[in-house]
């Protein structure tokens, strides 16, 4: 303690021994004397209101608000590698978009030799059969395609068949995970086949409830995004085929596609299941700049209100990456990938 504040102490106790007064006054007084000089009278507590680093931080905060159920973003800035992220760490249920996974792990296989664009496969189609029935719902072989064409519906239609096509020939879903867990992305996991995954969705709700499995957080399906984009994990041909595709998706219309510019371009992966709606992709300004978005809805009364928040989330994201940019004029392109 500096002298100034033993010297303040010291005459604060003085001044009370040359006092008269009665006991619980001195008593009062002496308590007073200890707050002043040792500074330990109450105050009121600290606020714990979010406090955000800026505008673009609040407004994606705000439009994130889950007070009607989980809204999970993560967006990246892929030439600054700035993010930001409400509940980006959070486990949301992955539906269709799991399936630009799916695709990579059968272009890695090409690329090793194992297949090829024009290997052919039979579709998978669901025979139909009660919920929890059995631990992976029964399937018929359909029509052979090659698995260009698989690739190509599989993303661009969201087609299910196509999906489970593509997850058997590369060995079930743990082969995607291991695909997965080597480009050193670790919160995703699929456990089930899309026919089972459809079969026995509402088990749970989303917006209320975390399961783990088929799941990932917003966090890392940016960074599979990234990675994607970058070819950090593909050849360039396979990421032209998987890119391409998800250029030409043909579903969520109403989901990040909605409020972009018209001269964006978007390659994107939608999903739905029961009481969610999610949309992760890549936005691509005519500058050059791309920025990697995952969006993750739950609740929100209907499936129309989830779609609303997602497209008003990813304009205000592109918006706020746009003002950034333009302030700094900094960036380095990334190469455009093409479909």
């Amino acid at each position: 303690m500096s002298s100034s504040r033993w010297s303040a102490l010291f005459a604060a106790f003085a001044g009370i021994a040359l006092t008269v007064s009665p006991a619980s006054a001195q008593t009062n007084d002496l308590e007073a004397s200890f707050d002043s000089a040792l500074g330990t009278e109450l105050r009121n507590p600290q606020t714990y209101e979010a406090v955000y680093a800026n505008g673009f931080e609040q407004r994606i905060a705000e439009l994130a608000n889950g007070d009607n159920g989980r809204i999970g973003v993560a967006a990246m800035d892929l030439a600054t590698g700035e993010q930001i992220m409400v509940l980006g760490d959070q486990l949301f249920p992955m539906a269709s978009t799991s399936k630009i996974a799916v695709a990579a792990a059968y272009l890695e296989m090409v690329e090793q030799g194992k297949y090829s664009l024009t290997s052919e496969f039979p579709l998978l189609l669901p025979v139909r059969s009660a919920k929890f029935s059995s631990a992976a719902a029964p399937k018929r072989k359909g029509k052979y395609m090659p698995a260009i064409d698989l690739i190509e519906i599989m993303i661009t239609r969201s087609s299910n068949p196509a999906t489970d096509t593509l997850l058997a020939a590369v060995g079930g879903p743990a082969k995607v995970n291991d695909w997965m867990r080597r480009q050193g992305i670790n919160d995703f996991s699929i456990d089930r086949d899309i026919a089972t995954l459809v079969r026995d969705d509402g088990e749970y709700d989303p917006a209320a409830w975390i399961d783990p499995r088929d799941s990932a957080t917003p966090k890392a399906m940016v960074r599979l995004l990234q990675g994607l984009y970058r070819g950090d994990f593909l050849s360039d041909q396979s990421r032209r085929v998987l890119l391409g595709a998800m250029s030409r998706t043909v579903t969520g219309k109403r989901r990040i596609v909605a409020n972009m510019p018209s001269d964006t371009r978007v390659s994107h992966k939608t999903g739905s299941l029961n009481n969610t709606s999610s949309d992760i992709g890549i936005i691509e300004a005519p500058d050059g700049r791309a920025i990697a978005v995952a969006i993750y809805v739950t609740g929100q009364g209907t499936r129309r209100n989830r779609e609303a928040r997602i497209a008003s989330i990813a304009r205000a994201l592109y918006d706020g990456f746009s003002a950034k940019a333009r302030n700094q004029r900094v960036w380095t392109n990334a190469p455009r990938t093409g479909g």
